[in-house]
């Protein structure tokens, strides 16, 4: 059985962050600071989806800390007023929260889905931490017109509402034979209420802020969609439009997750992801290793 992950608390400017932590991290290594997408808590990445490990777990065993955080609303994270719940707001507590995390360490975001655009926000908006690099998946350039995202985007806007697991099942998952029972049962564990007022702003970012703050991005970015994701359209040309976006980045890794739904990481090929998402991590720790060799030459030669 896995180790169960360690709670951890932070207070940000009055606000209270919960989180869950796992792992040691070896010599050298980044934290890996992950937020969860909408109607998820912080066990959304301690799901084994696969039968295996989780992206937690997979993460530990290879010589990473990694730190999964209660966005505002969820767990015991101190929820916003409906009128201040925005993805800004998210992004400036959550901020602070992974540099108290990181303690002077550098840090890879992760971010699924809503949480994937508040890590990109939180990239675009020159961070207290040292970030090398983000992977953001269940999230892209096209909303799918007329779907789920949409249709979520009409309930009640000041409402928290918890959606039926058979409902919630039909959005995150794929077809039969994408996941195990056994994966869609803790998937279930990791639910919780949402905030109607983060679905109401999902369908709206890509339009809205995506194409503002996607040429800030000035680090590594990896990013996957789901190849049955039922919220975002993932044909390989709108996956490619996500990453010509991001013409300050040293380099992108954009794919298709073939053989799962929206939240990747829950489904039987969610370890694929999860040792892409490792080895990226290794690829922007090398670079960060670069990059600073060449400030301390050019400063020297200044």
């Amino acid at each position: 059985m896995a180790d169960q992950p360690t709670p951890v608390t932070y207070e940000v400017d009055g606000f209270t962050v919960t989180a869950i932590s796992k792992g040691v991290a070896r010599a050298g290594s980044p934290l890996i600071a992950a937020l969860p997408g909408g109607t998820y808590g912080s066990r959304y990445f301690d799901v084994a989806g696969s039968g295996h490990e989780s992206f937690m777990d997979l993460a530990a065993a290879n010589g990473y800390e990694v730190v999964s955080f209660d966005r505002p609303g969820y767990g015991g994270s101190t929820p916003f007023d409906p009128g201040e719940n925005t993805f800004a707001h998210h992004a400036q507590v959550l901020s602070a929260a992974v540099t108290q995390a990181a303690g002077g360490r550098p840090v890879l975001l992760v971010g699924h889905s809503i949480g994937g655009m508040i890590v990109l926000l939180i990239a675009a908006g020159s961070p207290e931490f040292r970030l090398i690099g983000v992977s953001v998946t269940g999230m892209g350039a096209v909303i799918r017109s007329g779907g789920p995202a949409e249709a979520l985007a009409s309930l009640p806007a000041d409402a928290t509402v918890d959606l039926p697991y058979e409902e919630r099942d039909k959005v995150m998952f794929g077809p039969e034979g994408t996941f195990t029972t056994e994966g869609l049962k803790q998937a279930h564990d990791s639910y919780a209420p949402v905030p109607v007022r983060e679905l109401i702003q999902a369908p709206r970012w890509p339009e809205d802020t995506l194409p503002g703050i996607a040429p800030l991005l000035d680090i590594p970015v990896h990013n996957a969609l789901g190849e049955y994701d039922a919220l975002w359209d993932s044909t390989a040309e709108n996956v490619a439009r996500f990453a010509a976006l991001l013409t300050a980045a040293p380099f992108v890794d954009a794919s298709i997750a073939r053989g799962t739904g929206h939240s990747i990481d829950h489904h039987t090929l969610g370890r694929a992801l999860h040792l892409r998402q490792l080895a990226f991590a290794e690829d922007c720790a090398h670079w960060a290793r670069q990059a600073a060799a060449q400030d301390a030459e050019d400063g020297s030669d200044g």
